[in-house]
């Protein structure tokens, strides 16, 4: 199968995605992005999340030391908002309260995950988990989303080390469809579903890029990105709040070897959004839930050629030409130390 075009099917959405590896042969001729080989400093006076330096809106940073907080000057989401339904005919709306942070990975400017030390990610994984407990625990917040824009291919506007948390009333539609894929099988066979599927996949070993003792990092048999990754817990765990101090440590240590691996794919400071998965903050139990942490990384055959989900992506189904087993299998042959530093 690996060699003809063929579906894959996503148990935790329930979508499909068309795979046809037959066209990785094919020249291209497309599209090609300027790769960045700029090195920048510790410090930059006029970068806005610098420790100590003024923001846009005039507030101050302090001189921070470790990972650092703030909710986000131009919020996508506001909390002191009108309550406000609209209904007309086929047309409806309603008002959304809600919460964004902006969280500094590092009070080096010059840093990225790939490059922190395994401890210092701990310590945003830290940051994290407070974040997800306090936000989720305000009575109108319903779902907190964790991401990270890395780079500006992807619309990042700051290369200050950062990440953002979205907390909001609605559960978004991802997370939903997810909810019932989990529910369902945890229904039927009182087990979480990707702990199901790990099992499976550590069986098989073909998709496997890191292991360690808590943590496995893959590309998943339904990927749609190029060199799309997922980090899961081998224990059912359902949000980031459950983790204890040695599976927190075992994140961080996977989270820089992978990341490490994109950076060395093409000797670029790879580009990708990610995001961390877990249980709603709506007061169920979701016992269904097992979370886990995606990368979506856009480039394709260089630091200067990137995928765009474009034509029959945008109006059929996703898809894709290097299979899922074959960018395992190069990332996990990629050293564990950074380019730069070996």
């Amino acid at each position: 199968m690996n060699e003809n075009p063929h579906r894959r099917y996503n148990i935790l959405t329930g979508e499909w995605v068309l795979v046809s590896p037959h066209r990785t042969k094919r020249p291209w001729q497309g599209k090609t992005e300027i790769s960045s080989t700029q090195k920048r400093e510790s410090y930059d006076e006029n970068c806005y999340l610098c420790p100590g330096n003024t923001r846009a809106s005039g507030s101050s940073n302090p001189k921070y030391t470790k990972p650092h907080s703030f909710v986000n000057d131009f919020s996508a989401l506001l909390v002191d908002i009108k309550q406000e339904n609209y209904e007309v005919g086929l047309l409806k709306g309603k008002s959304e309260r809600g919460i964004c942070k902006v969280v500094c990975f590092s009070s080096d400017h010059s840093l990225t995950l790939p490059l922190m030390a395994v401890n210092d990610i701990q310590d945003v994984i830290r940051l994290w988990k407070k974040e997800y407990i306090e936000l989720g625990q305000l009575p109108y917040i319903n779902h907190v989303q964790i991401f990270e824009n890395k780079g500006d291919v992807m619309g990042c506007s700051n290369p200050h080390p950062h990440g953002q948390i979205w907390a909001q009333e609605s559960i978004p539609e991802e997370i939903l469809k997810k909810t019932k894929h989990f529910s369902d099988f945890w229904n039927k066979n009182n087990k979480s579903l990707l702990q199901q599927y790990l099992e499976q996949e550590l069986e098989l070993k073909e998709r496997i890029i890191i292991e360690n003792q808590h943590f496995v990092a893959l590309t998943p048999y339904w990927a749609i990105w190029p060199y799309e990754t997922m980090i899961l817990p081998k224990k059912h765990l359902t949000n980031i709040s459950e983790l204890n101090n040695d599976e927190t440590l075992a994140l961080a240590d996977i989270i820089k070897k992978l990341t490490t691996k994109y950076d060395n794919l093409f000797k670029t400071s790879f580009p990708y959004s990610a995001g961390i998965h877990q249980a709603p903050t709506d007061g169920q139990e979701h016992q269904e839930w097992h979370f886990h942490m995606s990368f979506y990384p856009p480039l394709l055959r260089s630091s200067t050629i990137k995928k765009f989900m474009v034509g029959y992506e945008m109006f059929a189904d996703p898809q894709r030409d290097i299979t899922a087993e074959l960018a395992a299998k190069t990332l996990e042959s990629l050293p564990e130390t950074h380019y730069s530093q070996s």
